[in-house]
């Protein structure tokens, strides 16, 4: 979920059509396991060592099985309420180290997703033509910017490694867009000098957070920024995609900033009940998650609206965006993190593979393009489904995702 950037191609004329680059990817933690754990085991305490299995990854079993709860999520280290079946412990432990290298290969098609703007925009400024960067919204890019820092944030909290990376990535290249915007003079100085403070001092944060050498205020000043920033700019951008239809206005982003700080500072102040803290904590983590599920809704709404739009779209970009996001379904079911399936699943369906469908609804794309697609997904779905009612020796995948949803 989840889960983060997103990246409009500048088209080469103004016939073309802007498309999307979603990644959505939270996870909680793993840590190191100790050389010993005790673990409650069929109703009896047994001491299991687990420093062999260390050598297969160094993801610790105990933490594996519960589904992490919304107003769970922000938790730096969600233990194991559940119980795990030992016997199984080598394909469990190999299907771990698997998932997680699914995850750091989903930055190969990202990066692929990335490149073709930069290099356009580098392009078009060597060439003296700035207006064609025009054609890339600069507010779509400090929203997707806001989008990673807030999931880099839950990353290094939490020191999920591969999604650290992921949303690092994330942030840069979007900076690196922004930055070409700035110098073609497609955005204004004065909100690319804040927005280039604002990234610099996130990436520092969450690099000293990390390494766990940052000062705890300071960490929740940073969360008290980004959760008020996401929870501002969710409900405008949800509003601004059926302007002119509804009235333009900046209403709801205003309602929501006054309700996000007021949410905030009641938190700090000790007033809400034993839940708030939680909710208020895991507010940054779900407003990015649902700002980069709302991406594909404002894409397939402009494909309705004006269905020869979709001709600018790449069946390449859209092949990318399914695989990037389907690469993170396996370990955000295997984890049990409902938050980052959620955001991977809907940007796998509806983004990625949605748009697959309107290209080859509208006749953009082959027959051949399109069953390869479908069947390639349906595939890998089944498979992650299949391998993980396995590792947990269920008998049926459904019981993989009422755990997901419901506990276990």
């Amino acid at each position: 979920m989840a889960d983060s950037l997103f990246l409009p191609l500048a088209a080469k004329s103004s016939n073309a059509h802007s498309s999307l680059f979603f990644r959505n990817c939270p996870s909680p933690s793993r840590l190191l396991p100790p050389k010993s754990s005790s673990l409650l085991l069929h109703g009896g305490e047994k001491k299991i060592s687990v420093l062999g299995l260390s050598l297969y990854s160094r993801v610790s079993l105990p933490h594996r099985a519960a589904p992490i709860r919304a107003l769970d999520s922000d938790v730096p280290h969600p233990l194991h309420k559940g119980s795990v079946n030992f016997k199984n412990r080598k394909s469990y432990v190999e299907w771990d180290s698997l998932t997680a290298k699914f995850t750091g290969a989903a930055n190969l098609p990202f990066l692929l997703l990335q490149l073709p703007q930069i290099i356009l925009n580098a392009r078009n400024l060597m060439a003296g033509n700035k207006t064609a960067l025009l054609a890339v919204p600069w507010l779509g890019m400090i929203t997707a910017l806001l989008g990673n820092l807030s999931l880099l944030s839950y990353f290094a909290k939490k020191r999920e490694t591969e999604a650290v990376v992921v949303q690092t990535l994330g942030v840069i290249s979007t900076f690196v867009v922004i930055s070409q915007l700035a110098v073609g003079e497609a955005m204004p100085l004065p909100q690319y000098v804040a927005t280039s403070v604002v990234v610099a001092a996130g990436l520092i944060l969450n690099f000293l957070n990390y390494y766990g050498m940052l000062n705890s205020t300071i960490w929740q000043f940073w969360e008290d920024f980004i959760t008020v920033g996401g929870l501002s700019v969710l409900p405008q951008i949800m509003w601004s995609t059926f302007v002119p239809y509804i009235p333009n206005s900046i209403l709801p982003g205003s309602i929501a900033f006054v309700v996000a700080v007021a949410s905030v500072t009641l938190s700090h102040s000790g007033k809400l009940s034993e839940k708030g803290p939680k909710f208020i904590g895991a507010i940054s983590g779900w407003t990015a998650t649902l700002l980069f599920m709302w991406m594909p809704v404002s894409q397939m709404w402009t494909n309705f609206l004006n269905p020869d739009n979709i001709k600018g779209l790449s069946a390449i970009s859209m092949l990318l965006a399914m695989l990037g996001n389907g690469l993170l379904i396996p370990r955000a079911l295997f984890i049990r993190d409902l938050m980052w399936f959620t955001g991977s699943l809907w940007a796998t369906l509806f983004y990625g593979y949605g748009n697959i469908v309107c290209m080859y609804l509208l006749k953009t794309i082959s027959l051949e393009f399109f069953l390869a697609a479908t069947v390639g997904l349906i595939a890998w779905i089944g498979m992650a489904l299949w391998r993980d009612a396995a590792v947990y020796r269920y008998n049926s995948p459904l019981r993989s995702l009422k755990e997901l949803v419901f506990g276990s």
